[in-house]
């Protein structure tokens, strides 16, 4: 059954049983919005807090060691994992500085329609296709984070730091502060100010299933 056939369904209200029925709850299933869970290390050693320079579409930035929840990983493993991937430090976290959410738009970009022009033939509908064809859907993205904070070892110095990182470097808070600018997220601070503030909740306050590691056979 393909998507408009779905679709078709859906606006008909056909009923809950049936194959039909299942294929019109996955598809709505499908459609369902869903944040981009993160973890993030807070991580301060005299004062200064450890942060990351890495690439992005906006150039060079300022993060903390953070990045994206994997499959089958609780948010504690996950912040463990990108701490040592991005810093080449082992973090080990003590407490939970808060959960946030956050949320960014970057406009679609207008590139060369590549594969048409290799063939030499524009699309049909005159200058506005060509103008939609050149120009990728943008992007509108939430972003859930856990925040940890807690303690780093000595750096690897054989381990190579994860893709797109530049160098890690510790800023105080005042340095942090004047860098906003050069910040990925208006959390990069945010989180930090909260640890300064004595934010503190107990690591148990994430409970995780079993059924995380050995998920439920359904059907």
């Amino acid at each position: 059954m393909d998507f408009r056939s779905l679709h078709k369904l859906a606006l008909a209200g056909v009923p809950r049983g049936g194959p039909e029925g299942v294929a019109r709850k996955i598809w709505w299933m499908s459609k369902r919005w869903k944040p981009s869970v993160t973890v993030a290390a807070i991580i301060e050693h005299e004062g200064r807090f450890l942060l990351v320079e890495e690439h992005t579409p906006e150039g060079l930035m300022l993060n903390n060691p953070a990045g994206h929840l994997d499959a089958g990983e609780s948010p504690q493993e996950g912040v463990v994992r990108e701490a040592l991937e991005e810093t080449a430090r082992v973090f080990t976290p003590d407490r939970l500085v808060g959960v946030y959410l956050s949320r960014f738009q970057r406009p679609a970009v207008l590139e060369p329609p590549r594969w048409r022009l290799r063939r030499g033939a524009a699309p049909r509908g005159g200058a506005a296709a060509l103008e939609a064809a050149q120009r990728p859907a943008g992007e509108d993205v939430t972003f859930l984070r856990f925040a940890f904070g807690g303690s780093v070892g000595n750096a690897d110095a054989g381990r190579p730091l994860d893709a797109g990182i530049v160098r890690t470097l510790w800023l105080s808070l005042d340095e942090i502060r004047a860098s906003r600018e050069r910040h990925r997220s208006p959390l990069v601070v945010r989180c930090i100010e909260d640890f300064v503030a004595g934010r503190r909740y107990p690591l148990e306050l994430i409970s995780v299933d079993p059924s995380l590691y050995a998920p439920q056979i359904k059907g």
